[in-house]
């Protein structure tokens, strides 16, 4: 049989970064085998899940590049199925009524747990006689249906973690069905996976303790068992699950932060699988070719934001400036560097500016910020924003040592201004005389040199700098820095 591995979000929040994590593995494992990737929106809790939700699950899904097959599944459609599926269990005597009411089932859990005893249900209504079951059928008197957990050991051989067993006495005679005749957990889940003829269920290992009960519920309706694979957690750096508290867990927060998809993907693959070796940079394809189930591990995987942003920087860099400019647009007309829909997004010099920055970005947004410098009145259609120094830079760099600095900008100044060539090979050589004559080293010259020109701390090489931004404009900054030396 082919491959069919599901996604099954609950569309009551953001498609949380572990969510997005399952499905690309479960995505990777159906294209790696020429199978079916399904989506199943498991919507049977009402009253939490929405509309907003489950945009929100399709756009993060999108965006990632996790395209599904087939339509897209919705549990909460599925009732008269899994109603179905329990009675087919009940009839088989595989399942019984339970009148007990909550009450009386809380009473039992205090009277456990002040014997110090752990609560099990005891299974009186399954020593109900016959009639009186009917009876109280009948008379209209509630009922859950649990599912009779036969004797013995429940066992299955993991992807990840090889052979997991459960002892049956372990497990409770769980209720499949409510008293209002909606589907547990359990039911629905294992009732969908039969009808979308699943393959693999592959999903994080806090469902580990579920799979014994689907397992025994897949035997009652005398369906082929999937195989069984369970991811490890993921948690934050202090060891704990991911949470809120950890910072950004949404896969939309990622993506409003500057974060490419593919950088994305790349970083949540290695959270669960290695490809082997130290191999880490990979693009989708790269993954797909080298996704193999031998490479799943067993232990926590540790989200590490400056590893993503590590990592997005080297897909950053690693993107033509064609592809890479759509993708980082946005920011810059956030940046007001130019209106939406402006030629100059799709120019030569754009692609440029782009180029010359993206080595040294970790985010779109860096990508904006890093280029602000070099956008003039001859690199954009449009009035360039104002270049202006930030104040603490200005006395952390440039007043310091004031006297200093001001003479050592004005003699590399004049020098420069002195080339007959605009080229690294000319100015280099300028501008280190300068540090020499002034008795310093290179750096002292170059800081305030690059605090000039960029009006940071960080840019590409200071030549190639004065080279981008030309002769006109690097001379003009230069001379306005020295004068704010003092």
């Amino acid at each position: 049989m082919s491959v069919r591995v599901r996604f099954a979000p609950s569309p009551t929040g953001y498609l949380h970064v572990g969510g997005a994590r399952t499905a690309l593995f479960n995505w990777l494992y159906a294209r790696k085998h020429g199978g079916q990737f399904l989506l199943r929106i498991e919507d049977t809790d009402k009253a939490r899940s929405t509309d907003e939700s489950t945009r929100a699950i399709f756009d993060g899904l999108n965006w990632l590049g996790l395209n599904w097959d087939e339509e897209v599944v919705y549990q909460g459609a599925n009732l008269g199925r899994h109603q179905a599926d329990a009675r087919r269990m009940l009839d088989a005597g595989a399942a019984y009524r339970c009148f007990c009411t909550p009450d009386e089932l809380e009473q039992r859990r205090k009277l456990a747990a002040a014997s110090k005893d752990a609560f099990k249900y005891d299974r009186r209504c399954d020593r109900l006689a016959a009639d009186e079951v009917q009876q109280r059928v009948a008379a209209g008197t509630p009922f859950v249906i649990r599912f009779r957990v036969p004797e013995g050991v429940t066992s299955w051989d993991d992807i990840v973690h090889e052979t997991i067993s459960f002892p049956s006495k372990d497990i409770e005679d769980f209720v499949i069905l409510r008293s209002d005749g909606t589907p547990i957990y359990n039911m629905a889940v294992v009732s969908d996976d039969i009808a979308m003829r699943i393959t693999h269920v592959m999903r994080g290992d806090d469902h580990i303790s579920n799979t014994p009960k689907q397992i025994l519920l897949y035997r009652a309706l005398g369906a082929e068992l999937p195989r069984f694979a369970h991811f490890p957690m993921i948690h934050g750096l202090d060891g704990k699950k991911l949470s809120k508290r950890h910072g950004a867990t949404a896969v939309s927060d990622y993506q409003h932060l500057g974060i490419l998809p593919q950088a994305m993907n790349n970083f949540l693959v290695l959270l669960g699988w290695s490809p082997g070796g130290d191999r880490e940079v990979m693009s989708m394809d790269e993954m797909l070719q080298l996704f193999s189930e031998k490479g799943l591990l067993k232990k926590a995987a540790v989200f590490d934001t400056k590893k993503l942003e590590w990592m997005n920087g080297q897909h950053l860099s690693r993107l033509p400036a064609a592809e890479l400019a759509p993708l980082a647009v946005p920011t810059f007309v956030q940046e007001g560097l130019f209106k939406s829909g402006d030629p100059f997004a799709t120019s030569p010099e754009f692609y440029k500016i782009l180029d010359f920055v993206k080595e040294r970005c970790r985010t779109l947004s860096d990508l904006a910020r890093l280029a602000k410098p070099y956008f003039t009145t001859t690199t954009t259609t449009m009035a360039p924003p104002p270049f202006v120094i930030d104040q603490a830079l200005i006395d952390a760099h440039l007043r310091k040592d004031a006297a200093v600095t001001k003479a050592l900008l004005t003699d590399a100044t004049s020098a420069l201004e002195a080339l007959t060539d605009w080229t690294a090979e000319a100015m280099e050589p300028a501008v280190r005389a300068v540090a020499e004559r002034h008795g310093v080293a290179a750096g002292k010259v170059f800081q305030p040199m690059r605090i000039a020109l960029t009006a940071s701390t960080v840019s590409p090489g200071i030549f190639e700098v004065l080279g981008q931004l030309g002769r006109d404009v690097s001379v003009k900054r230069l001379k306005e820095a020295a004068a704010l030396a003092t």
